[in-house]
Order: structure tokens, then C-alpha cells, then sequence
């Protein structure tokens, strides 16, 4: 039955990928062939904006694959755990406040010990360190090993998809009716539609991620607070994990060391070891 349910994931995953792929490129080449901006300034051998264009629909997609392909921080093998984290011991020795419902536990599913900030995906059948949300886009989780690269993948995407209208909207032209201008925009129409509704997605998602990695916080933390052994004794505005806004951007994004939470779990926690 496990092997089915990968198997499922796998087809899925291609389905979603191919998708993406052939939707970006569809887009892409619609902005190409009409008379837009971009196709003028080709025509006219003016090919910096053009190229400058598709690079960065290559590095989106590039970035996508990225995120979409990599390994968000899954959990192995209980040593690993230990490794990174140190022994239970050790931990209760370092955080003696650490009450019993918050040290090490295993997981109901795949019976690994779990990290703190880890979660147990019933998507992807893993544990994931620093879990933030499985995305059905990506059909993958983001965690901790993969996150700074989805929101990079979000940057790029959004400043693509705004470039995206403007080139859009350059393309379209008056006629003497609404029937005849439909004829000969609705191929730019439909183009500007779906870069306009992804533009407010991405907008929103990189927004909300930010926003969250500026307090050092995740998705799943944010959503499901009240649920959260680790959370639950804090107070409403209380974030154990918050070493102040530059501290954790600067974290987040130059940092490329698993981080031990169990030993940041106090106020004014230390730095990642």
C-alpha cells in the first residue's frame, strides 16, 4: 500500500511539473507572438529586454524545479537526530524548564524521534525538519532545507509575472468593436488573465512568507498554534524561535547549518549551533 501511494505522488508530481512547465512556456510564447513590447523591440533588434525576459522565466522555472525536486529537511534516521540535536540528557540538562510533553518524541507514523518544529507529512510520508506546509503546486513540502530556495523561486516569479502584464498590456489594440477586438486579443486576454491571477497569488504567498520568516515562524506554526505542544504555554503574541527581525532574516537566509531548536527554546535563546 506504501509503495502504491508513492507510486500515486510520483505520477502526480510529473502531472503538476509538466503542467507548470508547459503553462509558463505557453504564456511566454503568446507574450512572444504578439504584438507586444517585447516582440517590437525584438523586431527592431533592440534584444536586451527580451533576453533579460527570458532569463528570468528560465531561472523561475530552474528555481521551481529546485524547490519542487529537492529534499525539504526530511527526518532519516533516529541518529541523525541525534547528531544534530544531541542526546534527551543532554537536552534536559541544557533546558531544565523543558517540560515531559516537549522532549524528544517519536513520530505516530513512522515511528522516528522528531525533532522540535518538525512534522510528520501525510503527503509525502516523511518527517520534515522546520516544517512549513506541503505544496500542491510543487507537490513537495517546504522545510527547512528548502525553504530560503521557495521563496527565492516566489521573488522571481512575482517580478516575472508583473513584467508579464506590462508586456500583456502593451499588446492590445483598439478596434471598431468589441467583437472584432476579442478576435484579435483573446489570446493576450487570456494570457493577462492568468498572469493576473497568479500575480495576486505569488503576491500574497511571498508577502505572508516574509512576513513569518521575519519572526521566525512557519505556516503549520502560524495556523495551528493552539494545537502545538511547544506553543501552547507561550503567550498570544509569544514566540520562543524570535531573535529579533534582522537576527532571523539574516539567519534564514545566510545560514546553511541545520539548526538544534531544542536549544534555542528559551527567551533570548543563543545562536544556532
Amino acid at each position: 500500500m506504501a509503495r502504491d501511494a508513492a507510486e500515486h505522488v510520483c505520477r502526480s508530481g510529473v502531472l503538476v511539473r509538466t503542467a507548470h512547465v508547459l503553462l509558463t512556456w505557453v504564456v511566454t510564447l503568446t507574450l512572444f507572438l504578439q504584438d507586444t513590447d517585447l516582440r517590437r523591440q525584438e523586431e527592431r533588434g533592440e534584444l536586451a529586454r527580451p533576453m533579460l525576459f527570458l532569463f528570468l522565466v528560465l531561472l523561475s522555472v530552474l528555481l521551481y524545479f529546485v524547490v519542487s525536486l529537492s529534499d525539504p529537511g526530511f527526518v532519516r534516521t533516529d541518529a541523525e537526530v541525534e547528531v544534530t540535536m544531541g542526546s534527551c540528557e543532554e537536552l534536559q540538562e541544557m533546558i531544565p524548564h523543558l517540560s515531559a510533553a516537549l522532549r524528544q518524541r517519536r513520530c505516530g507514523y513512522c515511528l522516528l524521534l522528531q525533532p522540535m518544529r518538525a512534522k510528520h507529512c501525510q503527503r509525502c510520508r516523511r518527517c520534515v525538519r522546520r516544517y512549513d506546509h506541503h505544496c500542491p503546486w510543487m507537490e513537495n513540502c517546504v522545510g527547512e532545507r528548502n525553504h530560503r530556495s521557495f521563496v527565492f523561486f516566489l521573488a522571481v516569479q512575482l517580478v516575472v509575472l508583473v513584467w508579464g502584464l506590462q508586456v500583456a498590456w502593451s499588446g492590445f489594440s483598439a478596434t471598431a468593436t468589441w467583437e472584432a477586438w476579442l478576435r484579435h486579443n483573446g489570446f493576450l486576454l487570456a494570457a493577462f488573465c492568468v498572469v493576473g491571477v497568479f500575480s495576486v497569488v505569488v503576491l500574497l504567498l511571498l508577502g505572508s512568507h516574509l512576513y513569518l520568516v521575519s519572526l521566525n515562524s512557519t505556516t503549520w506554526e502560524f495556523m495551528s498554534r493552539h494545537r502545538i505542544s511547544y506553543l501552547k504555554q507561550c503567550g498570544a503574541d509569544e514566540n520562543p524561535f524570535d531573535r529579533g527581525t534582522l537576527r532571523n532574516l539574516r539567519a534564514f537566509f545566510c545560514s546553511a547549518h541545520a539548526v538544534a531548536w531544542e536549544r534555542l527554546y528559551t527567551a533570548g535563546g543563543t545562536d544556532p549551533v
